[in-house]
C-alpha cells in the first residue's frame, strides 16, 4: 500500500537574489494537520522558505505542491486566490489596514472572496470572540496594543478556513506574555479546525509549541528534530 504524499510538499527548493542564494536545495513536507517550527539563525532563509511556500514568492528551482497542486504550474493571479482561500499568513507585523476597524479587516479576506458584507461580518466577529477580541470590533489598529493587534491579524489570517497557515516571527514585536496568548489562540484554534502550520521562529519556546522542527542553517534544512 502506497503512502500518502504529503499535503504540502517542497522538492529541492533554491531561491538566488543577485549573486546570494537564499535557498540552496531544501525539501521540506508537512502533513494535515501538523505544526511545523522553522527554526534557524537569522538570515539562514527561513523567511524565503515560508515565501515560497505560501507562493508569494516562485523559487529559482524546485517545486512547490500543496494538495496535489505545483505552485510553479499557477499563475499571480491563481496563487493570490489560493491564499484566500486555502491559504492563511500572518506576518511578525500584523500588516492591517489602518483605515479599517478590527471587524473590516477580519472581513476583508470573505468579501474579497464574495461573500456578503453580513456574512463576511458575522464570521469576522465570530472569530474576534474565539481569539478573546470580540470587545475590538470597532476599534481601528491604532487603538490596539501589539497583542490585541496580532490576534486581530490571526483570525483574519484564519477567518476562511485556511488549509494551511503560514506564520512568520508572529510573536516576534510582542512581550512574552501576549506572545503567549497570540500562541496558545493560534495552537487551539488550528487544532480545532484541522489546520496546519508552518512557523517561523528564531524563538526556542515558540518552537515548543509545534509538533516538530525543522532547523534551517545557510539556505539548507540541516536537522529535524522532534
Amino acid at each position: 500500500m502506497q503512502s500518502e504524499p504529503p499535503f504540502l510538499a517542497a522538492s529541492d527548493l533554491t531561491k538566488t537574489f543577485g549573486e546570494s542564494a537564499a535557498l540552496r536545495g531544501v525539501s521540506f513536507g508537512a502533513e494535515r494537520g501538523e505544526i511545523i517550527a522553522v527554526t534557524g539563525p537569522s538570515g539562514s532563509g527561513k523567511s524565503t522558505l515560508l515565501l515560497c511556500l505560501s507562493g508569494i514568492l516562485l523559487p529559482t528551482g524546485g517545486d512547490v505542491v500543496f494538495d496535489g497542486k505545483a505552485l510553479r504550474t499557477m499563475n499571480e493571479a491563481a496563487r493570490s486566490r489560493l491564499r484566500r482561500t486555502e491559504f492563511g499568513v500572518l506576518f511578525q507585523f500584523g500588516q492591517l489596514v489602518p483605515e479599517l476597524t478590527a471587524v473590516e479587516n477580519v472581513a476583508l479576506p470573505l468579501l474579497l472572496s464574495g461573500n456578503s458584507r453580513r456574512e463576511a461580518t458575522t464570521t469576522a466577529g465570530a472569530w474576534m470572540d474565539r481569539l478573546g477580541v470580540g470587545e475590538l470590533v470597532a476599534r481601528r489598529p491604532t487603538q490596539m496594543s501589539g497583542g490585541q493587534a496580532q490576534r486581530v491579524a490571526l483570525a483574519r489570517s484564519l477567518v476562511t478556513g485556511p488549509k494551511i497557515l503560514f506564520a512568520d516571527e508572529p510573536t516576534g514585536a510582542l512581550d512574552r506574555q501576549s506572545g503567549e496568548m497570540v500562541l496558545t489562540h493560534m495552537v487551539d484554534a488550528a487544532k480545532s479546525s484541522g489546520t496546519s502550520v508552518v512557523l517561523v521562529t528564531h524563538d526556542r519556546h515558540v518552537a515548543s509549541f509545534a509538533d516538530r522542527e525543522v532547523v534551517i542553517e545557510d539556505g539548507l534544512a540541516t536537522a529535524h528534530a522532534h
